[in-house]
């Protein structure tokens, strides 16, 4: 009993009340800023192997950063990763921070589908679809329900069945062995369905974009109504980008 109780002492209250007004700190990287320092932006760039720095002018593509922090530890004076969780967009271009812009990150509720918010408000069911995922984001969207985080108090849950499925929530760079079982399953869930991208795998393939053994073209033929970057995702991420989507 002497041990629980020092156990509970210790971690203190884990559980979060408010997940909207939640903060992180270090060694979470959030949004990064961007100042408008001159530097070596040739170096700068090649220091990203997934090309998710941009120059002319300097920007960070969240859709391809793995939030290594490198960059930031090379230049300090350029770019800086703050504490701000709240990444999930609707629209791809706005994952794309330019230098000079400290403004959060928000969906566009003007291209939000109107069924969305009319139907799938108060209860939503996703099935979530690991293709070819490395289980990092699969992990954290586990945690999105556990009593931390409590995502099922606002009536969102992952389901084992597509048929019982608002839509699905697609981790990983989508390999070509499971582009048939994408399909199979987002075909299985009842309209209006929504599609969600978890992680820089899924938005743009991230360190497997180039490989042959990648089938993306499920992607082309469907629109996508979220995409949350990380690598892998935080479960504060995927819950206010799901919250902003279906509420805001």
């Amino acid at each position: 009993m002497l041990k629980e109780i020092k156990e509970l002492i210790h971690n203190g209250r884990q559980y979060i009340p408010d997940l909207k007004t939640a903060l992180l700190k270090e060694p979470f990287r959030g949004r990064p800023e961007i100042s408008t320092e001159k530097v070596d932006e040739e170096m700068l760039q090649k220091m990203c192997p997934l090309n998710a720095i941009l120059v002319n002018p300097v920007r960070v593509d969240l859709g391809k950063c793995v939030f290594c922090g490198e960059c930031a530890f090379a230049f300090p004076e350029k770019i800086r990763f703050t504490s701000d969780h709240k990444m999930a967009t609707n629209c791809r271009e706005r994952l794309i921070i330019s230098e000079g812009e400290n403004s959060p990150i928000q969906l566009d509720s003007a291209v939000v589908r109107k069924e969305i918010r009319s139907v799938l408000k108060r209860s939503l069911k996703l099935r979530q679809v690991s293709a070819g995922g490395d289980n990092s984001c699969e992990f954290e969207l586990n945690a999105c329900g556990n009593p931390n985080f409590d995502m099922g108090r606002f009536g969102i849950e992952f389901v084992a069945s597509p048929r019982h499925a608002d839509g699905i929530v697609i981790t990983g760079p989508i390999s070509e062995n499971m582009a048939e079982a994408l399909q199979i399953c987002y075909d299985a869930v009842p309209s209006p369905k929504i599609v969600v991208l978890a992680g820089i795998d899924a938005i743009s393939g991230g360190i497997f974009s180039d490989s042959p053994a990648l089938n993306r073209d499920f992607l082309e033929k469907y629109p996508v109504d979220l995409y949350i970057p990380g690598n892998p995702a935080h479960p504060l991420t995927v819950i206010n980008g799901i919250l902003d989507l279906l509420r805001a």
